[in-house]
């Protein structure tokens, strides 16, 4: 038997032992571990040791510190306060790493009760919407439902009856086809009078052209040729 069970066991023994109280007490205890206590006072109290462990962690860990701090100071000088001192910081790192152990199991814990409370809420939630839905439909009839929806199906039909009579134009109606086939005629008798024109040659001008005036360069370029061909006449002459 484990020291646990031993002592849970003892516990018990002695509690039986011991002469009960008034019976307004015991019913009001009974009446408690009966229903036991509330989510959120268990989620309350897993945050209280939660914080608790936390500032244990804080004060351990500053521990560790000093007694590393000490170790260092004392050294070869005085090995056994040095030793102490290392043997104290295993021991405060073991209730560290216990510590860390507790600290997983109750969030783990607490986690579990948040998202039991929540999916309760939940749950009670869509039960009130439930009921809500129901005690809707229970005022409608079904009967009423497909008469309502009958007169809106007509209600429609002699709207759109109504906006297709106003939409329609007043005056004459003309055939549209009839009215392209003359709009193709048209087009015709305008490419057939466009091809006669355009058959035709231009006429002659009957006016004669302006002749070129000769330009100053080359009236320039005869008066020296002469020139040189006098010279040659008077060389052969003499």
């Amino acid at each position: 038997m484990s020291k646990i069970s031993k002592l849970f066991k003892g516990s018990s023994s002695s509690s039986s032992s011991r002469p009960s109280s008034s019976s307004g007490s015991s019913s009001r205890s009974k009446h408690r571990s009966r229903s036991g206590p509330s989510p959120q006072e268990a989620i309350n109290k897993l945050r209280e040791t939660e914080a608790m462990l936390t500032k244990k962690q804080e004060y351990l860990e500053s521990r560790i510190q000093q007694e590393i701090t000490i170790a260092k100071k004392n050294g070869t000088k005085n090995k056994r306060a040095a030793l102490q001192a290392l043997k104290r910081k295993k021991r405060f790192e073991q209730q560290l790493i216990q510590i860390d152990g507790t600290l997983s199991t109750i969030e783990f814990q607490r986690e579990a009760l948040e998202n039991a409370t929540t999916n309760t809420e939940v749950m009670k939630n869509l039960g009130y919407a439930a009921k809500a839905i129901k005690g809707v439909h229970q005022t409608i009839d079904l009967d009423k439902i497909d008469t309502l929806m009958q007169d809106i199906t007509e209600q429609q039909e002699i709207a759109q009856e109504i906006s297709d009579a106003i939409s329609q134009p007043f005056g004459d109606q003309f055939d549209e086809d009839e009215l392209l086939a003359e709009l193709a005629e048209l087009e015709q008798e305008e490419l057939e009078e466009s091809m006669k024109y355009t058959g035709r040659l231009p006429s002659v001008p009957s006016t004669k052209l302006p002749t070129a005036r000769p330009s100053h360069r080359s009236t320039s370029r005869k008066r020296v040729e002469d020139d040189h061909d006098m010279q040659k006449l008077a060389t052969w002459a003499s």
